[in-house]
Order: C-alpha cells, then structure tokens, then sequence
C-alpha cells in the first residue's frame, strides 16, 4: 500500500442534512435521482440533489431499520417496526411503498400510497434479529427479497408484493455450527449473470452462494473466513467484495479471488465506476481516512480524513458520505482532462496511459496521451521508445508529424517501422508509401521490400497505392517489383509500360496482351502498338487480328462473354498505331478485310486500304536503317544512298531498293484498281468507299484506271473522255465513245460532239481518227454537217479530202430529203385548196337532201326527221334528246376535238417542250411541228406567249 501513488482525481463538497429530519439516521437509499434517509422515529425523508428535503412521510409506527429504493419502478422497500397485533406476532413489518401516487394525510403533509405490508415473521419463519436485508428486482413486477437473520438464516420472499403473489422460504448457513448466536448474517449480494441467479451470504465464519436457480436452493461454502462488520459490496463484474481488517477480498463463484492488502479496520465497503471504496479506521490514532483505490493502474485516486461516517452512498455520478453529526460529503470526480494535466505534470505518462485505457477514454483522447508520451521520449533521444509510442497513434494523429520527426537518415530504421504499421492499418497515402518505398530502397533491404508488395495478406486486397509502388519501384530500378505489382492489381497498363519502355522486352509483352481478356487487350494495345508495331510488326498485326475477328485464341477468352461477339472492336480503332508504318497497316487491313466481309466499319477500311494503295508516297523503311534480312546479311553502313550514277555511260541506274519501290507501287495500283471495282458491286447504287475521296486520290496520284472506272460508274462520260484526251490516248479516246456514246445502249451521242471538238482544236494531223468519228456522226445523225465543216476548220492540219466524201453524201442525203418534201408540200397544198372550196360551197350554196332512209335504223325516211350537213339523214325519235350532232360523224370529231384540246394543253408543259428539244437531234424539227400543230403561233398571253418567249434555242 506504501508504494502506490496518491492522487487527487476527486474533489470534496460539504453539505448538511436538513434541520428539518430531527431524528437519529438509522439507514438510507439511492436511486432515480434521489436519497432515502430512514430515522429511528419511523420517518422516511427523500432528498434531491441540492440535499433539500423534499418530503418527509411516516413509514412505521417505530424505526425504520432497513430500506431500499427501487432502480426500475418507483417504488420504496421498508423494513421497520410497528404495533404488535398480539404477543405471539411480531411487530416487525416489510412494506411497499409507490412513490408515484402521493394522496393527503391532512392540510399541511402527503405520503405515498403504501401498497402492500407483510409480516416478517410469521409461525412457520420464527422471530430474529434482522441483520442485513437486500432487495433485487428480477422482471417487474417481480422482485426478490433476502432478510438476514443473527442466527445464520436468511429470510427470502419472491414474487409481486403489490399482489400478495408471493412465496416463502428460508436459507440456512454454517451448519457446522451449533451456536447460531455467533453466525450472524453480516452482509448479502445478489449475482446475476445470464441466466444465473446467485446469492452470495457472509457471516463471521464463512463465506457462502446460494445457487436460487435450483429448486430447493443449493448453498456450497467459498471460503471458512467470513467478517464481523457491515464491510460487504457488489463490484461492477458481479463479484462481492469484503473488507478485513488485514485486507480486502474478491469472491468469485468459484471461491476466492485477489486480495488487496490495505491494513486498518474497513468499516464501509463500496464500488463506484471500477473504483473500490474504504472507510479505514486508524486503530493506533482513532482517526477515519476515506480513500478512493484504482486498483487497475495501483494508485490512490483519493484519499481525505474524515470523520465518524455513519452511511455511504452514490447518486448523480458522485460518492456521498454521511457523517454521524449530520454533516454530508460529496465527493466528485474531475474530469479526464484535469487528472491528465496532473500527471503530465509530474511526467507520469505511463500512468496517464493507463487511466485513459482503464477508464475506457475515446480513442482520440488516449491518442493525444500516447503522442505526449512519445514526446516526451524523443527529447529524452529515446527513439526507439518514442516510436513505439507514436505507432499507438496511428488512425488518430496526423502521419506528418510523426514523419517529420524520423526523416533523419540516423533514423531510418525507426521510420521505415512506422510506415509499415501505417501501411498494415490501410491509413497511408500515396506519398507515404513513396516514402516506405524510399526507405527500402537506400537500406537495400530487397527483403522487406519483397515482403511488403508480395504479402499474402494483401491477396485481394492492397494496403498501399498501387501506382505509387509502381513509380517507386521503377524510379529505383526494381523493375522486378514493380512489375508483380502491376501484374496482381491488374493494371496492364504498368506492366506493359515496363515490359517495353524500361526491359525492352517485345515477346514478353505480346504473350502478356495474350494471355489477358479481350477488352483489357484492346485497350493496352490502343496505348502502346505503335512501339510494338515498331519491332514486332508481324506478332502485333496477329493480335490485331485476333481482336478483331471471331477467331484466335483472345476470342475464345472472351467467349463467356454473349456481348464479345456482337462487340468485337473495329480495326478503325487501331489505325492510330500505324502512323509511321503505313506498310503494317496495308497488310493489316488487307487480311481483315480478306476474314470479315460486312463489318460495319468497311467504308472507312477501304477508304484507308485506297489512299494507301494509291499513294506514290507510302514510306518504306530504307537500307541505311534496316538490314535487308533478319540474318543482318546487309548492315546499315554497307549502303549509304538508295540510288547511284553510272559514269561509263551517263545514264542514271536505280538501286535495286527503287526497282522494288516501283514494281510494289505498281502492285499497288492493281490492288486498288481490284478494290474499287470489288467494293462497288453493280446491284448495289452505292459503293463500299467514299467516291469523292477515291477520285481525289486517283487524280492525286495520276491513277487514270481508277479514274476512268469511278466516271464511268458515275456516268461521267464527259470525265471520262477528259481523260484520254489529257493523255493523247486516241485510240482509247475513240473505243471509249464507241462504247459510252451508242444511245441505243443509254450512252451519250453527245460524245462524238466533243471528240470532233477536240480533234479539231489540236492542231496537228489526226485525218485518220476523224474520218472515223465522221462515220459514227453521220451513222446516228449527231451533227448538221455545216457546224462539222466549223469545227474541222479550226485545225490547220486536216485537209478538204478528209470531210469530201462525208460532204458529199451528206449533200446526196439533203436532196433526197428536199425533193420529198417538195411532194409533200404540193399533196398538202392540193388537199388544203379541195377543202376550201367545200367550205366556200357548204356556206353560199343549198344542200339537197335526197336519203329515202335513216341511217340509223335504214327503214324509209318520214316526218319528222333531222338532215345534218354531213348528209347524214336520222328518224327524230332515232336522235332522242341529242339532235345537234350527228351520230355517225361525231366519234371523230370529239377525236379532233380532243387532240386539239391536248395539244393546247402540251402548249403550256413548257419542260416537256424543251425536254424534246434537247434529246432531238434537229430542235428545229420539233419547233416547226409545234408550229405546225398550231400550238405556238397563236399571240396570246397564254401559255405559247411565254413558251416563245423563254425559248432559247
């Protein structure tokens, strides 16, 4: 006991009882706010927490020598005498009282309702002194009372004492005693735990527990040593505690426990908040010390001399001392922070540490003790200590500061011990493990380092920043570790980056993108394939391939996979990769497109395979920075220009890697002439590429087959002949008219226009070509021979013998043509003057009428009947209603009637007109039949009127 520290963590209070309670305390309560007090003139008085009387109310007739406030109901137990009934009964009685129903005694006082009052002693339980009583509430209204008696027995009543629902039965204790006198029960404690319900029984010679579960009650003796005094509590654990005059004992179910040796007599027992109690009596001086035990952390709280104590209690978090002169002690407990302050004080960290964790203080307050403790121990340069301290902290105090403190290389090792509990904890950051990484590195402990990425306990789950560990690894050249890393996270992106950038190790790297899933293998091959294409071209357009089709080992992977298939990436995707090497694009593309035949980015695949086709310019790698073969037969200083002079005869000799360049370029062109005509299939209208870039790559690399094919399928022809006539190709020029200009297959006649034009404008002797053109002209009747002689006249070199013979039976031709018209026009003038004059007659002369029968019917003609100038002759009831045309000649005249009427209304179709004017090959025929018809000579403002006066032929 002399080497415990004393401390002052409680502070005193000084009260008095009230004036009012006169009479000598026999006994007192706690609980729900308030202090029972128990005089020996029968009187019950409650105090509040001020210590003011709040009511006072007679309970029994005569002392009240025990009492006890319920924790869960507000109810009161009392135990008290009062009037003997009779000599044979007892005066002795146990009472209820419910402190919630108050009703009047009188003008001035109020008392509780007593709700029940029983008799202690009744025939079958004969009369004793009481000496100590108990109340437990099981499950209200259910509660248990144990009365201890002078002479080893215990009195026990269970039940609803409201209701008189009760049972009866006694415990007996020290049967190897015959002297119940000197067996008296000094002190009780209930233990309940779970579903055991326990008594524990204390006289001067033993110590006894009653198991009340079993029926009858079992009792077996823990200890042969009991207590003379009162000196008995229930600590929070369920264990009783009793004090001796040599020591204070701790009783378990099992028998004794630790013992305290605290010397002096213990005159009150008690617990409070893992506290032990005592009220010591100083034999040698008669003086009372009251001290306050931590038993955990064996130190004194408190400790104060006080007077004759006559109760001892605990209400509103505080311990009250009541003393034999009515004074009163409240004896608080100061806060956490006070008691910290008085041990950083004294520098008594470690007892700091244990009261915070006794006391079961929040983390962050036994953090901020811990990080004063370390403190402490590094200004006392007791590093090792300080860390130890400081990893305690961890999740509460900042990292930096910790770190801030270690970053000294003499101290490495303790910081490299602090980072890895930060690590373990999961509470480090990206820059902490940076550090850790650091740490390792310049200790070149590969040990650790390998235990601190490759730990099982991070399967799953990582305890550190994976990209962090990857830089640091790499910075550190530790490529060994950054790349398992990367590979168990999974990010392929990291291991790739150190597989090629920082290994240079292209096979691995390729059996890596292998062996992931499809679309992880898409994505790492979108970020590094242009280095890959640059050393492994053939393995990478593998993959390339495999990614993109249904086929190849990738495709399998992803086969459990329902969308993969229907989701395969396009190979448009990949294109950037290929940007400085053109020819493992073409190759690329080629088998793609030779494996899949409707994917859905084909347009933009064959756009991409003809400006590669079609380029002159495709680069090529050159001998002076590549060998020829794998083998290295050829190296890179053996040539040193890609093309060389002969001096012998001074004519330029192309390199062998120019004839190659040449004859792939020509390939070239045959592969993208195949592929305009195979991507523009003749049932389809559109082809599979984009038609306007495919003619600006032809005219851009002077591509004149697949320019005559896309204006042909256009329907161009113009185009087409444009472009024979800029390579002077005649012979083309002409089989190309013969072919596109025949209207009889949908050709352009209009064409050997244009080819006369042409040859007449070229200035040189070409009597050959025309004489030809001179044949198909004259053949389809394209040309007036007068604008044949104005075109061919423009040329200088061709002579009069070249159109004679075409003039002359164009002349032939023309008086054939003039001579029948002469006939034609003497018929119509003849026809027109008969008509005249039957029109002349029909208006000055008389019709004679002489038709004997109706034409109708053919029965003789009688009145009435209807004469018609045509000399027609009708019965009138043959006419019926219509009697004002005739009806044998009116069919054709509604006939004439109805070609007039279309004919007028073609009149005013103006497109229609100068549609046939444009197809005709003599516009003025068409013209001459309009006027002929009738149809624009008329001046009127109708339709004619603007007909002739939009003409512009």
């Amino acid at each position: 006991m002399y080497q415990w520290r004393k401390f002052d963590f409680f502070e005193e209070k000084k009260s008095r009882i009230p004036e009012e309670i006169e009479g000598k305390i026999e006994c007192c309560s706690s609980g729900r706010g308030k202090i029972v007090l128990g005089c020996h003139d029968g009187t019950v008085s409650l105090l509040d927490r001020g210590f003011q009387l709040l009511y006072s109310f007679p309970a029994h007739s005569s002392s009240v020598l025990y009492l006890q406030q319920l924790k869960q109901r507000n109810f009161l137990v009392t135990v008290g005498e009062d009037e003997q009934i009779s000599a044979q009964q007892s005066g002795m009685c146990l009472k209820v009282f419910d402190l919630a129903k108050m009703h009047d005694e009188g003008s001035s006082t109020s008392s509780p309702e007593c709700v029940q009052i029983l008799r202690i002693f009744t025939n079958q339980f004969r009369e004793a002194k009481i000496t100590s009583f108990l109340v437990l509430e099981e499950a209200p209204p259910i509660i248990f009372i144990a009365i201890g008696l002078d002479n080893g027995c215990i009195y026990c009543i269970q039940g609803d004492i409201a209701r008189e629902r009760i049972k009866r039965f006694k415990l007996q204790v020290d049967y190897a005693h015959s002297d119940k006198d000197q067996s008296p029960i000094n002190g009780l404690g209930f233990r309940v735990d779970g579903q055991a319900f326990q008594l524990f029984a204390v006289t001067p010679n033993s110590v006894s527990l009653f198991n009340l579960q079993t029926q009858p009650p079992r009792g077996q003796t823990l200890d042969q040593i009991g207590s003379t005094a009162s000196s008995v509590a229930m600590s929070d654990r369920s264990e009783l505690i009793i004090g001796r005059s040599e020591a204070v004992y701790f009783y378990e179910v099992d028998g004794r426990g630790p013992c305290w040796a605290f010397e002096g007599e213990k005159k009150f027992i008690g617990w409070f908040r893992g506290y032990l109690l005592c009220v010591i009596a100083d034999q040698r001086t008669g003086k009372n010390t009251f001290n306050i035990y931590d038993l955990k952390n064996h130190l004194i709280a408190y400790s104060l001399a006080v007077k004759e104590v006559s109760h001892m209690l605990c209400e509103w978090g505080n311990i009250v001392l009541i003393m034999a002169d009515k004074s009163a002690l409240f004896i608080v407990e100061k806060d956490m922070e006070s008691k910290l302050d008085m041990l950083f004080k004294k520098n008594l960290y470690s007892v700091a540490i244990n009261l915070v964790q006794s006391q079961q203080a929040d983390a962050a307050a036994t953090a901020e003790v811990l990080r004063k403790y370390g403190d402490h121990l590094y200004s006392k340069q007791n590093y090792d200590e300080a860390m130890s301290q400081y990893i305690h902290t961890i999740g509460y105090l900042e990292p930096s500061f910790v770190i801030q403190k270690f970053l000294d290389a003499q101290r490495i090792y303790n910081l490299t011990n602090y980072l890895e509990k930060l690590h373990e904890k999961g509470l480090a950051s990206k820059d902490h493990t940076t550090l850790l990484l650091n740490c390792y590195t310049k200790l070149k402990d590969v040990t650790k380092l390998n235990v601190f990425i490759k730990s099982e306990e991070q399967v799953g789950e990582h305890k550190f920043d994976v990209e962090t560990a990857i830089r640091a690894c790499r910075a550190a050249n530790y490529h060994e570790q950054a790349m398992y890393v990367a590979k168990k996270a999974g990010k392929h992106e990291w291991y790739l980056k150190i597989l090629l950038e920082d290994l240079a190790m292209y096979d691995e790297a390729l059996q890596y993108i292998n062996s992931l899933e499809p679309s992880q293998a898409g994505v790492t091959v979108k970020e590094y394939g242009k280095l890959l294409i640059e050393h492994k071209p053939r393995e990478t357009i593998e993959i390339l391939i495999s990614l993109c089709t249904e086929e190849g080992d990738l495709v399998k992977k992803g086969a459990s996979n329902s969308n993969f298939l229907t989701m395969l990436p396009s190979p448009v995707d990949f294109l950037n990769i290929f940007v400085h090497h053109p020819q493992s694009l073409m190759e690329f593309l080629e088998r793609y497109t030779n494996k899949v035949k409707d994917s859905p980015a084909q347009v933009e695949i064959h756009n991409t395979l003809l400006e590669l086709y079609l380029s002159r310019d495709l680069n090529f790698p050159s001998l002076s920075q590549n060998s020829i073969n794998e083998n290295g037969d050829l190296r890179t200083d053996q040539l040193s220009s890609t093309a060389t002079m002969s001096e012998s005869n001074g004519k330029i000799i192309l390199d062998r890697n120019d004839v190659n360049e040449e004859k792939d370029w020509q390939e070239r062109q045959r592969k993208g002439l195949l592929l305009l005509k195979s991507a523009w299939p003749s049932e389809q209208e559109q082809p599979l590429y984009d038609v306007d870039l495919a003619i600006i790559l032809c005219e851009m690399n002077a591509f004149k087959e697949g320019l005559l094919y896309l204006y042909e399928k256009l329907k161009l022809y113009k185009e087409v002949i444009a472009c024979y006539m800029q390579s002077h190709d005649h012979e083309g020029l002409i089989a190309c008219c013969k072919r596109l200009g025949d209207s009889g297959k949908g050709g352009d006649p209009s064409l050997w226009s244009d080819l006369l034009n042409y040859f007449g404008e070229l200035g040189e002797d070409c009597s050959r070509e025309v004489k030809e053109i001179l044949m198909y002209i004259e053949r389809d009747d394209i040309l007036p021979p007068i604008i044949v002689l104005q075109t061919l006249s423009r040329n200088p070199c061709l002579s009069l013998s070249v159109i004679k013979d075409y003039i002359a039976r164009k002349l032939e031709q023309e008086s054939k043509l003039i001579e029948e018209d002469r006939r034609a026009i003497e018929k119509y003038q003849d026809e027109t003057s008969t008509m005249r004059k039957e029109i002349q007659d029909l208006r000055t002369n008389a019709r004679i009428f002489q038709l004997s029968k109706c034409t109708a019917c053919t029965f003789t003609l009688d009145l009435p009947a209807v004469h018609f100038m045509c000399m027609h002759s009708f019965h009138q009831r043959c006419l019926g209603d219509n009697d004002k045309e005739c009806p044998e000649c009116a069919p054709e005249y509604r006939a004439v009637l109805e070609k007039k009427r279309n004919l007028e209304q073609n009149s005013k179709n103006q497109d229609q007109f100068f549609q046939q004017v444009r197809n005709s090959k003599n516009g003025f025929s068409v013209i001459a039949e309009y006027f002929g018809k009738g149809i624009i000579s008329k001046t009127s403002n109708g339709p004619a009127e603007t007909l002739n006066s939009s003409s512009d032929f």
